[in-house]
């Protein structure tokens, strides 16, 4: 009977060639879906995997090389021997002791009190908390504003909810000589008007910015909240490097601003405020009736976060309540630390030809390189712009990885940005020191 089937039925290529199965394996059917169209190259991916073969100190990827502190590993080490439930799913929107801390933490700072299980989505990571308020809040056909430059993921996200990306770059101020300070770095308050329409649902900012360190001034600040509750639109403020501010420059959250509550999602994480990355604990904040919509993302992606990583960032967050602005304070020690490596890499930039621009705040620094005269020659990188081949000359030949900063653009202002590369100064002394190195036998062999 098997014999019989196998001879009248059609033999089994055929029969996979009918079902649109070839030999190969691979379906003939298209598999991807619209919307990841165009956002397939990522950065990091490309320049982090060329600076590992080429074992290149790395100044570009912005993680500490250096441990947290010592608080925050033994709160994790407490966690994971804490028995039963810190092995376990815990609350999906956030685990109760970190929502709690994070609410009468930020409280203070915000001025007014914050419903710890309404107010806050902890997420995998900040990276997640900014994917659940793109999918939760923009449909097809709304538009974003997203003030350049700009942390890479934005735009891809902003295209995968189905709105369009609408930018407008701060720029170095006018009549007052070349850019020394990221605080001389700012937008027109006209050319952002310019840019809201009926379709604008949110503007999206970064304080302190990546890459450039920029810290928006509270008068800057204001200029976009009125701006917001004129329109009516949402503010998506990327706050991660809260902690990181340098000479006095004081971080102001936009969500503190009269009217601005009510209409703003504030992005954190506890990754770049322990100097933990890889522990992935972020969150979104802002008023319940916004964060309801993030917690349907959330609960029907990633659904819940790491419990004992959670754990440990409440027992960090409760021992900065306790010592808020005491010399015990790690968001005190860790911008001390910061100021010197950031001084540092400046002065070593500046001796080698480089042009500096000195953040306000954040782990990063960029440069302006427009005056090397540096014989970029690999046929590999003629079409690219000159800070990408720049950047991919200075690993393959040198072996020193860094980012370039037109990346941080869209494509109708990269071109304007591409004479300067991006540094980051979070590293072991050690680190710093050969970077120095590598900078300055290429400077003497000139």
């Amino acid at each position: 009977m098997w014999r019989r089937a196998a001879v009248i039925g059609p033999s089994l290529s055929n029969r996979l060639a009918i079902a649109g199965v070839h030999d190969k394996g691979i379906m003939s059917r298209k598999l991807h879906a619209r919307r990841i169209e165009g956002i397939d190259k990522n950065i990091w991916v490309e320049f982090t995997q060329l600076a590992a073969d080429y074992k290149a100190v790395n100044l570009g990827q912005g993680f500490p090389d250096f441990p947290p502190p010592s608080f925050i590993q033994e709160a994790f080490c407490k966690a994971l021997n804490g028995g039963s439930p810190m092995h376990q799913y815990t609350r999906a929107f956030g685990h109760p002791n970190l929502v709690k801390i994070l609410a009468k933490f930020f409280s203070r700072i915000v001025g007014r009190e914050i419903d710890p299980m309404e107010d806050i989505l902890v997420s995998v990571g900040a990276y997640q908390a900014l994917f659940c308020t793109f999918q939760a809040l923009i449909d097809e056909g709304d538009e974003v504003i997203i003030v350049e430059p700009f942390f890479d993921c934005y735009q891809p996200m902003v295209k995968m909810a189905g709105g369009t990306a609408i930018y407008v770059p701060l720029k170095p101020r006018e009549g007052c000589g070349p850019a020394l300070s990221s605080a001389d770095w700012v937008l027109s308050p006209e050319e952002l008007a310019s840019k809201f329409s009926p379709r604008t649902k949110a503007i999206v900012i970064n304080t302190p910015n990546n890459p450039l360190g920029k810290v928006y001034l509270q008068e800057e600040l204001q200029v976009i909240a009125e701006l917001c509750i004129k329109h009516d639109v949402i503010c998506i403020s990327d706050e991660v490097y809260e902690w990181l501010t340098y000479d006095g420059t004081k971080h102001v959250k936009i969500a503190s601003l009269p009217g601005m509550w009510e209409r703003t999602v504030t992005i954190g994480s506890a990754g770049k405020t322990f100097s933990a990355t890889g522990w992935k604990v972020g969150w979104a904040m802002g008023s319940g009736h916004i964060l309801k919509h993030l917690k349907t993302v959330h609960q029907n992606s990633v659904y819940h976060c790491a419990t004992a990583a959670q754990e440990a960032v409440a027992v960090g967050f409760q021992r900065e309540y306790d010592s808020f602005g005491t010399e015990d304070s790690y968001f005190l020690q860790l911008p001390l630390l910061l100021h010197e490596k950031r001084l540092r890499l400046a002065d070593c930039l500046k001796s080698v030809g480089l042009k500096p621009i000195l953040p306000q705040g954040g782990y990063f620094m960029i440069a302006d390189i427009s005056k090397l005269n540096i014989n970029l020659t690999d046929p590999s990188t003629k079409d690219e712009l000159y800070d990408y081949r720049f950047v991919k000359w200075l690993i393959k030949e040198k072996g020193l990885a860094t980012i370039p900063v037109s990346a941080f653009y869209s494509p109708e202002h990269r071109e304007e940005f591409q004479k300067y590369i991006r540094f980051c100064f979070v590293k072991e002394d050690s680190t710093l020191q050969a970077a120095e190195d590598i900078l300055r036998q290429w400077s003497e062999s000139k």
